[in-house]
């Protein structure tokens, strides 16, 4: 059993710091362009639009059903890219990890990251490590920052919902947080639930290739859940969206864990869900598609853009009241990414 642990002197830049670069980090991430290991990373520049996003990721715990903190690093940043129409390319990772940390559960988490940098074909070009003493952070924590490009003619923006609009979800909500919520306080239920974390880009390509831009509008419902997607897109906008609960797809044991613990699963974070708005002429193309994806096998059109009210989320209940949906308040469940 492999016992050796991170050392403050893994951080110091000298022979320590090396032999993590090439035995960890290159040994899982080697490329041509990281290969050069230079104080940048360069690489040529197609025609069209570049998206450029960053993201920290700090998930307790680090291991959890259906992923780890290495996998949902790679996958949260790919699908941020993903939902601008960008086509993923390059990826840097920095770490900041605590003295003592052990060198197996680092190998274990940049595997991972390697197997989903792979899934969604994009590499890790660049990157960072640093040490800090024990305490100074909880085990490991990691940035990742992703460069994607946006074919021309390409355009992928809330601005462009209209009334008369679908939504659209690729599948069940909640199935993140509420993995990560049993894990970390050793809940067990009849049903096994995992995480969602997936990278959403191919399934975004093969959408875009049938629909283009009637795809109005992309966004994966991550921390606040589906409400706060769905406020996102109406805040100060012309329009309203209207969702039916019972169109909505929840697994029974997400949803009984949610009833439960008295959480609103519309609330309820994911990390392998999209939210898409698309012209009404547009299903039709889109649902095929996304039902030959294993990623979108449960999608359903879950509402519609409405004219009034104006800026608000209105949910029409399984008995057929309507109440307002608003922005989360507050923090249901911190650290789930």
């Amino acid at each position: 059993m492999n016992t050796e642990k991170i050392l403050l002197a893994h951080g110091s830049g000298g022979k320590l710091t090396h032999r993590l670069i090439r035995e960890v980090f290159l040994k899982e991430f080697g490329n041509e362009l990281l290969e050069e290991l230079g104080d940048s990373a360069i690489f040529p520049v197609a025609e069209g639009k570049l998206a450029y996003t960053t993201d920290s990721y700090v998930v307790d715990p680090i291991f959890f059903p259906g992923g780890d903190i290495g996998r949902l690093s790679v996958c949260g940043t790919v699908n941020d890219l993903a939902m601008s129409g960008a086509k993923p390319l390059y990826l840097s990772a920095s770490f900041i990890i605590e003295e003592g940390f052990g060198l197996t559960e680092l190998k274990t988490i940049v595997s991972s990251m390697k197997k989903a940098a792979e899934e969604a074909g994009i590499k890790v070009v660049c990157g960072d490590t640093k040490v800090v003493p024990k305490g100074g952070v909880d085990k490991i924590f990691i940035t990742t920052s992703g460069i994607g490009l946006i074919p021309s003619g390409t355009e992928i923006s809330p601005r462009r919902i209209m009334v008369g609009d679908e939504i659209i979800i690729n599948g069940t909500i909640g199935d993140h947080e509420i993995a990560i919520l049993s894990q970390r306080e050793g809940l067990e239920f009849s049903s096994k639930i995992q995480s969602d974390v997936a990278p959403l880009n191919h399934l975004v390509a093969s959408m875009l290739e049938v629909a283009g831009n009637e795809i109005h509008a992309l966004r994966d419902p991550t921390r606040g859940g589906l409400a706060t997607t769905l406020n996102e897109f109406v805040h100060n906008a012309e329009f309203g969206i209207k969702i039916y609960e019972d169109k909505i797809p929840i697994t029974d044991g997400v949803r009984g864990v949610c009833e439960l613990l008295g959480l609103d699963p519309l609330y309820v974070a994911n990390e392998g869900k999209l939210v898409a708005v698309v012209s009404q002429n547009s299903r039709q193309k889109v649902f095929p598609c996304l039902k030959k994806n294993t990623l979108g096998l449960n999608a359903r059109v879950i509402g519609e853009v409405i004219p009034e009210p104006k800026g608000m989320v209105l949910l029409v209940t399984r008995i057929g009241g309507t109440r307002i949906v608003d922005m989360l308040t507050g923090e249901q469940l911190p650290r789930i990414c």
